[in-house]
C-alpha cells in the first residue's frame, strides 16, 4: 500500500482561505499568481483567459501560451491613458497586499516565499509584500527557451503608413524580447538569528552549494517541460522540474515542513512537493483547474503505488 496523500487542494479564494489556515503552519510558498495584465474589473478565471487567449490565436507577434492582457497597451498616450495603466498598477499592489498579509499569518518565521511575476510588475510584488511584512532576499531569473518581442516594429509601421523615410528607423522597436521571468523572494523574518531560527522552526538558509561544490546562481535555465505537462488546459504551467529545484533551494528535507501554493493552477507546487516527499496545501479559484490539479496528483499516487508494488514483488 502506498503512502497516504500529503496534499490539500482547497478551492477558493485564497484571500478567504489563507485566514482559516493555523498561523505559523507553512515552511515556504512558492507561487504563480496572475500578473497585472488587464487587473482592473476583471475575474481571473477560466471565461476571462480563454477571452484573452482566443484574441492572440491568429497572432504572428505574440507567445501563443501567455494570454494577451492590457488593453491598456494600444491606444492614444494621453494624459489618461497614464492614469488609467498607473490606478491598474496600484489596483493590483494592493490585491497582492491583501493575500501578502494573511500569507505572513500562516508562514513560519524564516519561511520563504518565492512568487513568479512578469519584469514590468515583479517590484509591485515585492513592495507589496514588504508592505505585508515579508523580507525580500533576492529576484532569481527564470530564463524561457525563446520570447517574441510584443512591441511596435518602427519602420515596418512607418512603411505601412507610406512614409518613404522608414528606413531611417530600421532596427527601432518599443521593446527587448523578453524570455525571462522574475521570481522575487521573499522571508519573513528570522527569530534574531538564523542560528535561533533554524533551531526553533528548521527553515532560514537556502541551500545553494551544488552538488559539485559549486554556488548555485540566481539565474535559472535550462528547465524543461516534460512531454506529459504538455497540455492546454492551463495556458501558463511552469515546468516541473524547475518547481522541484525551488522546493530544494528553501525547504530542508522533513515531513515537518508543508508547502504551500495559494495560486495553485495546474497544480506544479503540489506535485513536485509530494514527489519530493513535503506535505503541500494548494489553493485554486477556478474549478476546472482545482480539478485538472488532482488528475495530476493522483497520477502521482499511482505512480507511487506501482513503484512500491514493484519493490515488493
Amino acid at each position: 500500500m502506498g503512502r497516504a496523500p500529503t496534499s490539500q487542494l482547497i478551492h477558493g479564494d485564497c484571500r478567504e482561505v489563507l485566514s482559516k489556515l493555523p498561523e505559523g503552519s507553512v515552511s515556504c510558498c512558492i507561487t504563480d499568481p496572475p500578473y497585472n495584465y488587464e487587473f482592473i474589473g476583471r475575474e481571473w478565471d477560466h471565461t476571462e483567459i480563454t477571452r484573452r487567449l482566443d484574441r492572440i490565436q491568429n497572432s504572428t507577434t505574440l507567445v501563443k501560451n501567455i494570454p494577451y492582457g492590457s488593453g491598456l497597451a494600444g491606444g492614444i498616450r494621453n494624459e489618461r491613458w497614464y492614469e488609467r495603466n498607473r490606478e491598474n498598477i496600484l489596483e493590483y499592489r494592493r490585491w497582492c497586499g491583501e493575500w501578502g498579509r494573511g500569507l505572513l499569518r500562516v508562514c513560519k518565521p524564516g519561511a520563504v516565499v518565492a512568487v513568479f511575476n512578469s519584469t514590468r510588475t515583479s517590484a509591485h510584488v515585492q513592495v507589496a509584500l514588504e508592505d505585508a511584512g515579508f523580507y525580500a532576499r533576492d529576484c532569481l531569473v527564470y530564463r524561457r527557451h525563446a520570447g517574441i518581442p510584443k512591441g511596435l516594429n518602427l519602420e515596418k509601421k512607418l512603411s505601412k503608413m507610406g512614409d518613404k523615410q522608414a528606413t531611417k528607423w530600421r532596427g527601432w522597436h518599443t521593446c527587448f524580447r523578453n524570455e525571462w521571468e522574475a521570481i522575487v523572494v521573499l522571508q519573513k523574518p528570522l527569530i534574531n538569528n538564523y542560528m535561533q531560527t533554524v533551531e526553533q522552526t528548521g527553515l532560514g538558509p537556502f541551500k545553494t552549494i551544488r552538488a559539485d561544490g559549486s554556488f548555485q546562481s540566481n539565474i535559472l535555465e535550462g528547465y524543461s517541460k516534460g512531454d506529459d505537462e504538455e497540455f492546454d488546459e492551463h495556458c501558463t504551467i511552469k515546468p516541473l522540474v524547475l518547481m522541484k529545484k525551488l522546493i530544494e533551494f528553501f525547504v530542508p528535507p522533513g515531513a515537518q515542513h508543508t508547502v504551500l501554493d495559494p495560486f495553485a493552477g495546474s497544480g506544479s507546487t503540489l506535485v513536485a512537493a509530494e514527489e519530493l516527499g513535503y506535505p503541500s496545501i494548494g489553493i485554486e479559484i477556478e474549478g476546472r483547474y482545482v480539478e485538472l490539479a488532482r488528475r495530476r496528483l493522483a497520477q502521482v499516487g499511482r505512480r507511487r503505488s506501482e513503484s512500491l508494488f514493484a519493490d515488493v514483488g
